[in-house]
This record gives structure tokens, C-alpha cells and sequence, in this order.
């Protein structure tokens, strides 16, 4: 990983900036003023922003329509959300129909009881009851902290059913379906922006901090991992190609101040 110095050169074609909520826009669970103002710095100076977060549709709906982005994509890519402004209405685009998610979900409703019961320590995540999609283990952010082991375990539950988990750093996500953030990505900027991501991806930076961003930092040349990036590293399959000094939101408005000039 090289710093985030090696990026300036090539800042001037950046129009795009997607980013991770959780760790990696906020700081020790807060999303502070400075990382905020950020997001509207962005927005300002031409650069579109789009969160790929692992948080759920309820709360995909708030930021689409009240932070300054372009729309959101929500539940490790399960879905889009993108706010008209001027229309005052909003898209709404899920991975799979209704039948199908309702299918999954009762499966996962099981698959909970399941792990609960099986790792000690573990809760459902705080939002869980505003998903869509996918099933939410929280690891340490409502629940003292579990060790590796723990997380591998829940992780092995998960697989063992036949879904995918991925682990950020907050929660282990585990859903019925093959998408993930990237796939939902391409998606997202197909129908909302009219641009196919593969021709467009020397334009877009991505920022994130854990192992369910791997698809994004093996797929973008100019992936950015803020500091907290690395106690993962040996669980990411792709790392970022740079990184920050400073960690969580600090780490973001560094970004956000190099692209910005």
C-alpha cells in the first residue's frame, strides 16, 4: 500500500467517490462534523459520492435523502436508493423480487437462532429490524468484543447453510443471494448515472476499512484504505492500493482534502 501522497497526481480524474460508512466515514461509532462537511465539500466541487455500506434499507432510505450524495447502495450490494431532489422521489432498486427476499428472510430468521445460540456473546446487530435482505451478527459493536476465533465461527455457520457471510468491522452480514457491493455497483451506475463501470473506473476512487470491502479494493485502481484498515489485512483477499495517515472519518476528510486540492 503505498500513501495517499502517490494519489495526488492522478486527483484531477476523479469525479466519483464511493465510500464505507462504518469505521471508515465514521469515528469510534460517531459520524463527526468534519467528516460531514466533507461529503458536502464533495458534493460542491463536482464530485459525485455514493456510500457502499453493509447498513440496512431503513437507514439507506435517511441518507439518500438527507445527506449530500448521489444515492446509496445498502446491505453489502442487496440494494440501491437514490433520491430525485427535484422530483422529491425516491428509487428504490432490490437485487432480488419480494418472493425471494421473503424466502430468505425466514430462513435466516432460523439460521439466527442458530448462531446466537452456538457463539456465546453474540446479539443480533441494533438494525436488525430495519434490513431487507440480510442478517446481521454484531461481533462488538453493541456486545463486548469477541475474539478472531468467534468471528470464524460465525462466518462457518453461515457458509454452512449455504449463504454468503462477509465480516466488517462491526458485524459478520450473511445473506441468501449472489451479490455483493461491487455487482450492485455496476448496477447502480448503469441505471442511475447511464455509465458502464468498467469504463469508468480510473474516474472513481474507493474508501473503506474492513474485509467486505475486498471486492471494491481488488476491483478499483484507486482504492483507499483508511488506517483502521489494518488489523484486517490478513483476512482481506484484496487490499487497498493506498493508504491513509489518519483513521476512521479523520482518515475520509484527508481523502476528501487531497481530491479537493
Amino acid at each position: 500500500m503505498q500513501s495517499l501522497a502517490a494519489l495526488e497526481p492522478v486527483r484531477k480524474q476523479v469525479h466519483y467517490l464511493l465510500t464505507d460508512i462504518d469505521d471508515t466515514l465514521t469515528s469510534h461509532g460517531r459520524l463527526e462534523a468534519k467528516a460531514y462537511a466533507a461529503l458536502e465539500r464533495l458534493e460542491e466541487a463536482g464530485i459525485r459520492v455514493v456510500p457502499i455500506t453493509g447498513r440496512p434499507a431503513g437507514w439507506c432510505d435517511m441518507i439518500a435523502r438527507f445527506w449530500p450524495v448521489s444515492g446509496i447502495v445498502g446491505e453489502n450490494g442487496a440494494l440501491y436508493m437514490r433520491y430525485d431532489r427535484r422530483a422529491k422521489k425516491m428509487q428504490r432498486r432490490f437485487w432480488q423480487a419480494e418472493p425471494e427476499r421473503q424466502a430468505a428472510r425466514a430462513k435466516l430468521a432460523q439460521l439466527a437462532e442458530t448462531i446466537l445460540r452456538d457463539v456465546p456473546g453474540t446479539a443480533l446487530a441494533s438494525d436488525q429490524q430495519y434490513r431487507e435482505c440480510d442478517l446481521a451478527i454484531d461481533f462488538c459493536e453493541d456486545v463486548p468484543p469477541l475474539p478472531g476465533s468467534e468471528i470464524d465461527r460465525i462466518v462457518a455457520l453461515f457458509e454452512q447453510a449455504g449463504a454468503t457471510a462477509k465480516v466488517s468491522s462491526i458485524h459478520v452480514n450473511g445473506w441468501f443471494g449472489q451479490w455483493d457491493k461491487l455487482s450492485m455497483t455496476r448496477v447502480f451506475f448503469q441505471e442511475c448515472f447511464g455509465i458502464d463501470l468498467d469504463a469508468a473506473r480510473d474516474s472513481i476512487v474507493f474508501s473503506g476499512d474492513s474485509p467486505n470491502d475486498a471486492p471494491m479494493f481488488g476491483y478499483f485502481p484507486l482504492s483507499v484504505g483508511v488506517a483502521n484498515v489494518r488489523p484486517f489485512l490478513d483476512r482481506i483477499s484484496a487490499t487497498p492500493k493506498f493508504i491513509t495517515a489518519g483513521e476512521g472519518g479523520s482518515g475520509f476528510v484527508e481523502l476528501a482534502d487531497m481530491l479537493l486540492g
